[in-house]
């Protein structure tokens, strides 16, 4: 592991803050951190930040992206408390390491006053988006969805196949919370519409749940009991986190973080015996599709139409039936796509096993096709 540390900055301690959000003050110390290194913003590849940031409880790495206009290949929030400055510097070694980025912004602040500010430009999620309706993801996804149909003039039922195959594939997993419930494009157009375009059907079920994965060193792994699965690649991008500072309502962060893992890898979205892929709603597998470079953009219908999705087709997507069909266990939704993928490559999915599983394409996202993650793993051999 190795790493050099080239830019420092510090803000002046006081006692009290007035007016000032940790937004604001994050950006400020980045800001000196930056120039005392000698570089530019477009240069920052990687993101390392506390939990604490008021302005968010949640999607804290993008909404610091978002902040500070850059877009990372790997980011996380680093919670050990006074230990967090220093362990991001091992953390953030260990990524460049493993070639997800190669200079990071490890950044840590906090205001001090006793009525958080209000300011209009802090966070622009509360300003452009809220406001105006954009509350909540069906609304934020609905938008995505109009969108793209708009652009490439798509019809509805195209993106109603992806959640009926997600029903059909719940049914050969009995811990689904869709078994024994198939449904057809025509029930899911038939579906209530909750944000137009998007069907009740179109939209992941909250459950309760949970997935857990360990991982260890492949020396390691040969003398455990399970057959591995190995890591060949990995990709990570951020780009936004309201959905009104997307760079494209189009094509996502997945394009770049699937590439990278195709890269390192040396696959191609083509050689894959499974496509795990995050489906919150079908305008996200819609996307990721034609950001694997499966096909062009607008064209994943035509795509769609004529495969078999199935365990037992000629492109196995979701066998447990995805998030639309298994549900979603709120941020353990996108593990099960991982365990999924475990599962086939190691041939023990009893039901639905693909024939000779080597590769599998496992992509998560996170807030409004904002975060995105995608692996390649691989069969031992």
């Amino acid at each position: 592991m190795t790493a050099a540390i080239v830019g420092i900055g510090e803000l002046k301690p006081v006692r009290r803050t007035t007016g000032r959000a940790t937004l604001e003050m994050i950006a400020e110390v980045s800001r000196a951190a930056v120039f005392d290194a000698g570089l530019e913003p477009g240069q920052i590849d990687g993101l390392l930040v506390g939990p604490q940031v008021g302005e968010t409880p949640q999607h804290v790495p993008a909404t610091v992206c978002e902040y500070l206009g850059l877009h990372p290949s790997m980011s996380n929030v680093v919670d050990l408390g006074g230990a967090s400055g220093a362990g991001m510097v091992w953390r953030a070694a260990v990524a460049i390491d493993a070639g997800m980025c190669e200079t990071v912004l490890c950044v840590l602040a906090n205001n001090r006053e006793a009525v958080p500010p209000r300011s209009p430009n802090r966070n622009p999620i509360r300003e452009f988006d809220v406001p105006f309706g954009a509350s909540g993801a069906n609304i934020s996804y609905a938008l995505l969805m109009q969108a793209h149909m708009s652009r490439f003039d798509i019809p509805p039922e195209d993106y109603a196949s992806i959640a009926a195959w997600a029903q059909h594939n719940a049914q050969h997993n009995p811990d689904a919370i869709f078994y024994g419930k198939p449904a057809t494009v025509d029930d899911v157009m038939a579906s209530p519409m909750i944000a137009s375009p998007l069907h009740l059907l179109e939209i992941v079920m909250p459950v309760a749940g949970g997935c857990a994965v360990i991982v260890t060193s492949e020396a390691h792994a040969k003398r455990l009991p399970q057959t591995p699965v190995m890591l060949l690649g990995a990709g990570e991008k951020l780009t936004h986190r309201a959905v009104s500072q997307a760079p494209s309502l189009t094509s996502g962060p997945l394009k770049p973080a699937m590439a990278r893992a195709f890269h390192q890898s040396g696959s191609t979205a083509d050689e894959m015996d499974l496509l795990s892929l995050y489906d919150c709603y079908t305008i996200m597998v819609a996307t990721t599709i034609e950001d694997a470079g499966l096909c062009p953009p607008g064209a994943f219908g035509q795509w769609l139409r004529g495969r078999n999705l199935g365990f037992d087709g000629d492109t196995p997507l979701n066998t447990h039936g995805g998030q639309l069909g298994f549900g979603q266990p709120d941020l353990a939704g996108g593990m099960t796509h991982l365990v999924e993928a475990v599962r086939q490559l190691r041939s023990n999915t009893e039901g639905r096993q693909i024939r000779n599983a080597k590769r599998a394409l496992v992509t998560g996202n996170g807030a409004t096709m904002s975060e995105a993650t995608a692996l390649v793993l691989g069969a031992a051999q």
